[in-house]
């Protein structure tokens, strides 16, 4: 077996194990927390190559809203949606678009981009 094997060998054995990382390791995102002011909370969240963070904590009983501040032109990221709320908002069409979030109980809202690749989460505790 030649050199020039051997390092095909090594580097696909790299490339293999990166690839079962990406999909099935344990990843972690510290999650964001919204400001309140005014009896009023807001959070933001960055939409650029993803979302970030990509899970906000609400407070229970406040009125929320959160701020999708657009970063990115991707197709797939020009859109986000809440189907539990029905909102299925376009991002393009603002810098920053905002989506009230009810809060008068206790649940998680699941977020999507239009084509479901990229996922987020909103908890009201």
């Amino acid at each position: 077996m030649g050199n020039l094997r051997i390092v095909a060998i090594i580097i696909a054995l790299l490339l293999i194990a990166f690839i079962v990382w990406w999909f099935f390791g344990k990843h972690t995102e510290s999650a964001g927390k919204s400001t309140i002011v005014n009896d009023e909370q807001t959070a933001t969240i960055v939409v650029n190559g993803g979302y970030s963070p990509s899970t906000v904590i609400l407070k229970k009983g406040i009125p929320a809203q959160i701020n999708f501040d657009m970063h990115d032109s991707t197709a797939c990221l020009s859109h986000v949606v809440f189907e539990q709320l029905g909102v299925n908002k376009d991002l393009t069409k603002q810098k920053v678009t905002t989506v009230n979030i009810p809060t008068d109980k206790a649940q998680t809202f699941n977020f999507a981009c239009g084509m479901d690749m990229f996922h987020g989460k909103v908890i009201v505790k």
